[in-house]
């Protein structure tokens, strides 16, 4: 029974305000999701890839990903669908004869070792956890006019991340009624609201990275390469 990581590559990214997809885009000379997949392929513990990407790039994936990098892990790569949680499905239907699934947004690049290794001793124990960090920030309700409704406690309010990893069984199960039930008509932020809105499982937190970003603007990109030059300086 396999631990399948599922790396989601079909979003548009239209905040990046770029021609060519935030996931495609250079990062120290190499695709963003160059990276996420390198983190998986390194990591002993996980069997196989799965690639989602967008309709149609399943060749320019190949061309441009997983050949000229030798990524010996991917064995499929997928179309995504019009939402994120449309691709999340496809690629648990893509991931069969697996025990663990992680689910990690390819926009992420500095997922590493370490975390994936806590996600997964987590996983063993509850099921169902997440990647986060406590929020440093005040945070405050607004209400629709503009004006703050109330402040919320800082001490329980936690930034969700990915990778988010689930038992097999238990997320395809959820994802299954999610779509029985039309989509639901509801807004689908990350994969731990399905499992809690179609079974009523808890979900356990688990310490990710303050640098464990999401490329969503250009100046994420700057950050990144950032992370990634210290990272490396780290690195013998």
């Amino acid at each position: 029974m396999k631990i399948t990581a599922i790396v989601l590559a079909a979003g548009r990214g239209s905040r990046m305000k770029s021609e060519t997809k935030k996931q495609y885009l250079l990062l120290h000379e190499r695709p963003v999701i160059y990276y996420s997949l390198a983190a998986f392929e390194q990591c002993r513990l996980i069997d196989e890839i799965i690639l989602v990407c967008g309709a149609g790039e399943e060749e320019y994936c190949r061309r441009m990903l997983t050949e000229p990098y030798h990524f010996q892990k991917v064995r499929a790569i997928v179309p995504g669908g019009k939402e994120r949680y449309h691709s999340v499905y496809e690629g648990l239907k893509a991931a069969k004869d697996c025990r663990t699934v992680l689910i990690h947004d390819g926009a992420r690049p500095i997922v590493d070792e370490a975390m994936i290794k806590r996600l997964l001793a987590e996983v063993q124990k509850s099921g169902a956890c997440v990647a986060g960090m406590p929020v440093k920030d005040t945070i405050k309700l607004s209400g629709e006019d503009g004006y703050v409704e109330m402040t919320l406690p800082r001490e329980k309010l936690w930034m969700i991340q990915t990778p988010q990893v689930f038992e097999y069984a238990l997320i395809l199960d959820a994802y299954r009624k999610l779509m029985q039930e039309n989509d639901r008509k509801v807004t689908i932020t990350d994969d731990a609201m399905v499992l809690e809105a179609m079974s009523g499982k808890k979900v356990k937190l688990v310490e990710g990275s303050y640098e464990n970003l999401k490329i969503t603007t250009p100046e994420d990109l700057i950050l990144a390469e950032a992370i990634i030059e210290k990272r490396d300086r780290r690195q013998p």
